[in-house]
């Protein structure tokens, strides 16, 4: 886990799950495991993170409840900073994460907490700058092999992928092929 803890990989999706309900730690992290199998989350990470995220403010914790035979478990809830904390981490996943990195992906699992202009108006730029960075990558240096050069290959296709379907889904945004969640103007 990084020193600070907002970096980590699972706040965004643990944000997301408690914009949908207020839940426990254990409760979030079968749901992270159910729904992300590509992210690891264990409970006392789940945990840990939560306690963070609650000195942040982020989140806020209900006093502990016993549910038949099960220990007590505390439940928590997004605050109004955690709801703004959760869009801006949105935005800046959707704008600078790396190309097909998982802060990429869980920035697209909760872009519809965004506004479909803003969700636009971000992709766009993210084409048009993978778009220049593609660009630069076309051709091999003088003298060098193809083999010695695989992963530039790579990452073309990479950037390629990445640029047509941001294209494909900013398309289906503008057409309203979506459904796109009424009231998520930040």
């Amino acid at each position: 886990m990084p020193l600070d803890a907002s970096r980590n990989s699972l706040v965004l999706p643990l944000l997301g799950l408690l914009v949908e309900q207020p839940s426990h730690a254990y409760d979030l992290t079968t749901r992270l495991s159910e729904r992300y199998t590509h992210l690891p989350a264990t409970r006392s990470t789940v945990t840990s993170l939560l306690k963070a995220l609650e000195r942040a403010d982020l989140v806020t914790s209900r006093t502990p409840e016993r549910v038949g035979r099960r220990p007590p478990r505390t439940v928590y809830e997004l605050t109004e900073t955690g709801m703004a904390d959760f869009r801006t981490k949105i935005e800046a996943g959707l704008r600078e994460a790396l190309p097909a990195s998982t802060d990429f992906v869980m920035a697209v699992a909760y872009a519809g907490a965004l506004s479909p202009d803003d969700v636009l108006s971000i992709l766009d730029a993210r084409a048009d700058r993978l778009g220049q960075e593609l660009a630069a990558l076309q051709g091999l240096p003088d003298g060098v092999s193809e083999v010695h050069m695989l992963e530039v290959t790579y990452w073309r296709a990479v950037l390629a992928a990445e640029i047509a379907w941001i294209e494909t889904l900013a398309s289906r945004i503008r057409t309203h092929d979506i459904d796109w969640p009424e009231g998520t103007a930040p």
